[in-house]
């Protein structure tokens, strides 16, 4: 199985802004990235990034296992395009997973729960109702990451014919897009990964509030 990592390499988590620097914002979605990949390998697959730009894997400090594992190829296309140009053609192409590169907290165990789901489409939502990551094996299908993209699969595998599993995972469900997400990734975050360990690099940690918890910074904005 083809796993497909789509990453957007020149402008990463704009919505980030308020808390984190342009450098830094770059510098955290390759360090999510890294943990992806990662998670990818261990669960026994080669992972294919696709960049919209050129990236440079050395720089992500990945396992020398992962790094001679993972591939890479600059596409510029929007999300939808790119992806479609990747997904099965004909009867009796392998099937192709597409896991976006901003699950932090992915872990082997999670994605291969997905992968090894025996429908024409898998589907792992997020909170919002995107589609984090997915499986096709099913030449018809095509993707659509506008808007509610999770439910317009379910109605693009409906009209093809396909069959379909939704695969309800919290780690495969975070994807770390607002500043509130960072308190996720300290809380769940595992001691190896790199996503946690470069925002405690840049000074947050966590904080009790009136009973919530927040990501704070010394020194910096607070993300809650």
């Amino acid at each position: 199985m083809r796993v497909v990592v789509p990453f957007a390499a020149e402008t990463p988590k704009t919505r980030l802004e308020s808390v984190l620097s342009p450098a830094e914002r770059s510098q955290f979605a390759r360090a999510m990235l890294a943990d992806v990949l990662r998670a990818i390998v261990r669960a026994g697959h080669e992972p294919a990034v696709v960049s919209t730009a050129p990236l440079d894997l050395a720089a992500l400090e990945m396992p020398g296992e992962v790094a001679a594992a993972t591939s890479l190829t600059v596409d510029d296309r929007p999300l939808t395009e790119a992806v479609n140009a990747r997904l099965p053609a004909d009867a009796g192409d392998d099937p192709v997973a597409v896991v976006m590169a901003d699950l932090a907290l992915a872990t082997p165990d999670a994605l291969e729960e997905l992968l090894t789901a025996g429908a024409d489409v898998a589907i792992a939502p997020g909170r919002g109702g995107g589609t984090n990551a997915l499986v096709v094996d099913q030449p018809d299908f095509r993707v659509d990451y506008h808007g509610l993209s999770y439910l317009d699969h379910r109605g693009i595998a409906r009209e093809v014919g396909a069959t379909l599993e939704t695969v309800d995972s919290f780690r495969l469900g975070t994807d770390i897009d607002e500043p509130a997400d960072l308190v996720e990734v300290l809380v769940h975050g595992r001691e190896s990964d790199r996503a946690p360990a470069i925002l405690r690099e840049f000074g947050f940690e966590l904080e009790r509030r009136d009973g919530r918890v927040a990501a704070v910074r010394d020194g910096g904005p607070t993300a809650e």
